[in-house]
C-alpha cells in the first residue's frame, strides 16, 4: 500500500508543544516529542515492556519515560534507565525515525534510516519571497485512502460539480487536458481561454471581465500535491507568453499523509503572488479554501465507502487518464522498493548462534 523511503509529514511543527505528541503514519504508530533545546523527536510508541504508548509518559529533558514503569529512552530510541536493574536488558530498545523540521511542518522518514537525505523534501519556491503571502490552515482528517485524494488531485474537472461555488464553473466542464509522466510525478494541466472567472477568484483579481484561465494539478510521488492556478485577462494567457502585470497566481500545496489503509491526513497550505502582508486576504483565503475541502471531504470520505462496499468494479473515464497513470507509477515504486527490501534481507548472512 506504501512508498516507505521518502518524507511524509508527521505534524505542523506548531502542534508539538511541551507534552508527547501520538501520531500515526503508514500504519506505524510514533511518539513525537521536543528536547531540551526544542529541537524534535520521533520514536515508536510503545515500550517494549509492556507495550504502553509512550506518548502516555513524561519528558525528562532529552529523553522520553514509560508512564508505567519508568523505563527511559534517549532519542536513538535506546533504553538508558530501567529502575531496578543495574543492567539494560537488550531488547529494551524502541525504533526511532528520522525527522526534519522545513516549512513549519515535521518531515518524518518511514524508510531506511540511512538513506534520509532532507534534500530530497519537496521544495516551495516563494516560501521566504517578501512579495507573496501565504495562508494555512488546520490538518483534515479524512476516513478513506490516500489514493482517493491523489485521484481527486489529479481531476481539475471535479470542480465544475464539487466546488461550483467557489473553484469551479462551466468553463471547466469540457476543455481537454494534457497529461504528463515524469519521473517524480504525474501532471496535467490546460488553459481555458476567454471564460468567466470562477467565483473564489474573482474578488482578488485586478482585471474586469473575462479571463485565460490555467489549471496545472501536479502530484508527486507519493502523495504531495501542487496546483498552481493562474487568471489573466482574456488573450493574454499561454505557456509561451510572459505573466501579464494584472496576473493572478494561487500555488496550493496539499501533503497526503496515509495515516493507514483507510484514513489519511492533510496538510495544506496557499501562497499569491499579491499581498503579502494583509491578514483579511489571508482570513479569506483560508476560510473559502477550508470550505471547498470540507466539499472534497463529504465526496471522497463517500467514495471509499462506496468502493469498499461496491458488487461490481468502478468503471473508467477519459478524465481518469492522470489519476490511472499515477496510481500505476505508485504501484510499480512500491514494488520496486519491496523486491529491494527482500533482496537486502536475503544478502544478510546467518550466523549459526543465532538460530541455536
Amino acid at each position: 500500500m506504501f512508498l516507505r523511503n521518502t518524507w511524509y509529514i508527521a505534524a505542523w511543527n506548531s502542534e508539538l508543544g511541551n507534552s508527547p505528541r501520538a501520531v500515526q503514519v503508514l500504519g506505524e504508530r510514533i511518539v513525537l516529542y521536543r528536547k531540551s533545546d526544542r529541537s524534535a523527536a520521533a520514536l515508536e510508541d510503545a515500550c517494549p515492556h509492556r507495550k504502553l504508548p509512550l506518548s502516555l509518559g513524561r519528558i525528562q529533558g532529552d529523553h522520553i519515560e514509560c508512564g508505567y514503569h519508568g523505563l527511559t529512552f534517549d532519542c536513538s530510541g535506546a533504553c538508558v534507565k530501567v529502575p531496578g536493574m543495574d543492567q539494560i536488558p537488550p531488547g529494551a530498545r524502541v525504533r526511532a525515525y528520522p525527522l526534519h523540521e522545513r516549512y513549519g511542518f515535521l518531515w518524518i522518514w518511514m524508510g531506511e534510516p540511512e538513506r534520509a537525505d532532507p534534500a530530497t523534501i519537496h521544495q516551495i519556491p516563494h516560501w521566504d519571497d517578501p512579495a507573496w503571502g501565504c495562508n494555512q490552515g488546520e490538518a483534515i482528517d479524512m476516513a478513506c485512502s490516500y489514493l482517493h485524494i491523489t485521484d481527486n488531485l489529479l481531476d481539475p474537472s471535479h470542480v465544475s460539480w464539487v466546488h461550483q461555488s467557489s473553484f469551479g464553473n462551466a468553463a471547466c466542464e469540457d476543455t481537454p487536458l494534457d497529461t504528463i509522466v515524469a519521473d517524480k510525478g504525474v501532471t496535467v494541466s490546460r488553459w481555458m481561454r476567454n471564460v468567466e472567472p470562477a467565483p473564489f477568484y474573482v474578488p482578488f483579481l485586478k482585471f474586469q471581465g473575462n479571463c485565460d484561465r490555467k489549471q496545472q494539478y501536479e502530484v508527486r510521488f507519493p502523495s504531495h500535491a501542487y496546483i498552481k492556478a493562474i487568471f489573466v485577462p482574456a488573450g493574454s494567457g499561454g505557456d509561451d507568453k510572459p505573466m501579464h502585470a494584472d496576473g493572478f497566481i494561487m500555488d496550493s500545496y496539499n501533503f497526503m499523509t496515509p495515516v493507514d489503509e483507510n484514513h489519511t491526513r492533510y496538510y495544506w497550505f496557499q501562497m499569491r503572488n499579491f499581498a503579502p502582508d494583509d491578514a483579511e486576504v489571508s482570513r479569506q483565503f483560508t476560510e473559502s479554501v477550508r470550505g471547498a475541502f470540507a466539499e472534497d471531504k463529504v465526496i471522497l470520505e463517500a467514495v471509499h465507502r462506496g468502493l469498499e462496499t461496491a458488487s461490481v468494479p468502478p468503471i473508467g473515464l477519459k478524465i481518469d487518464l492522470g489519476p490511472t497513470r499515477f496510481r500505476r507509477a505508485m504501484a510499480q515504486l512500491i514494488a520496486e522498493e519491496n523486491s529491494q527490501s527482500q533482496a537486502r534481507h536475503r544478502a544478510i548472512p546467518i550466523h549459526p548462534e543465532a538460530v541455536s
